[in-house]
């Protein structure tokens, strides 16, 4: 059964992103719960990913929805397909295109700590 401590990840100001793994089912989940989505089972585990993964879908914001987000206008929110199989959605680099493969690294967004994907080279 997982920890009642969540794994720490960028949620929490660490260079991680982590991930939920069902014992019971095998599926894989992106969002702490305290139970599996697909079967309901409370025999989760923690993973942290590669941060590898695929861009799924792309959108460049050009206008900030908050004022501390005018300072980093142009920026692009990404989908990515991860290598463990969940789909996330973060920051990514402006010149990204469906079907990049990606990798994270982190950087600072209006004050928190946030995954940044970038082409792999």
């Amino acid at each position: 059964m997982s920890s009642l401590k969540p794994a720490a990840d960028w949620t929490m100001g660490t260079e991680d992103i982590s991930f939920q793994s069902c014992r019971a089912c095998n599926a894989i989940q992106y969002f702490r719960r305290s139970f599996c989505a697909a079967c309901g089972s409370t025999d989760l585990d923690d993973n942290v990913s590669s941060g590898e993964g695929t861009v799924y879908a792309t959108s460049l914001v050009l206008r900030a929805g908050t004022p501390e987000a005018r300072e980093h206008v142009p920026y692009n929110i990404v989908l990515i397909d991860t290598a463990e199989g969940f789909r996330m959605m973060a920051h990514g680099a402006n010149d990204l295109v469906i079907g990049d493969k990606v990798k994270a690294r982190y950087a600072q967004f209006t004050g928190r700590i946030v995954p940044f994907f970038e082409k792999s080279s």
